[in-house]
């Protein structure tokens, strides 16, 4: 039964009021639901199998190797020159840097075999050392006994030309 004032009139409920109360509650239900989905969030279905979303903030993993001394390629102009380079690998996960050290023999091989077949003349340039960076990724990248390691970057702690 709608109210009555002291005058025995009917008290109207204004339409604003109502309309503001609807679309205060229809912002709440938004905003609790993209609460919801952001703090839930669902795992990803592939190909019927639950698939953990993955971590984006990994700390890196790096692999720091020893120092290589090696003779250079010879030039017509230089016929001894030397390479004394330190290097640190910079893995994309914790398994590659176990495949490595496990292989570090062949690694280390694999990287003199590289590092031997450049010349000075090149190395002397940034887009010489630049180059390099690309051919170690590549070559520390090839399969090891069935398994790839991942190399994501290579960055060099001591760099000599002699």
């Amino acid at each position: 039964m709608p109210k009555k004032n002291s005058a025995g009139a009917k008290k109207k409920v204004p339409f604003g009021a109502i309309l503001l109360a609807l679309i205060a509650v229809g912002a709440c239900a938004i905003a609790g639901y993209t609460w919801y989905e952001l703090k839930h969030v669902k795992t990803q279905i592939a190909g019927g199998e639950e698939v953990k979303p993955e971590v984006v903030n990994q700390p890196p993993v790096y692999m720091p190797l020893e120092t290589f001394t090696v003779s250079l390629k010879p030039t017509d102009e230089d016929a001894d020159r030397v390479l004394y380079i330190g290097l640190t690998l910079r893995l994309k996960d914790e398994e590659s840097r176990k495949l490595l050290a496990e292989f570090l023999p062949e690694i280390r091989s694999r990287l003199l075999v590289l590092l031997s077949q450049q010349t000075a003349d090149n190395l002397a340039t940034d887009a010489g050392k630049t180059s390099l960076v690309g051919q170690i990724k590549e070559v520390l990248n090839k399969p090891i006994d069935n398994r790839s390691a991942a190399v994501a970057d290579v960055l060099y702690n001591a760099f000599i030309l002699r």
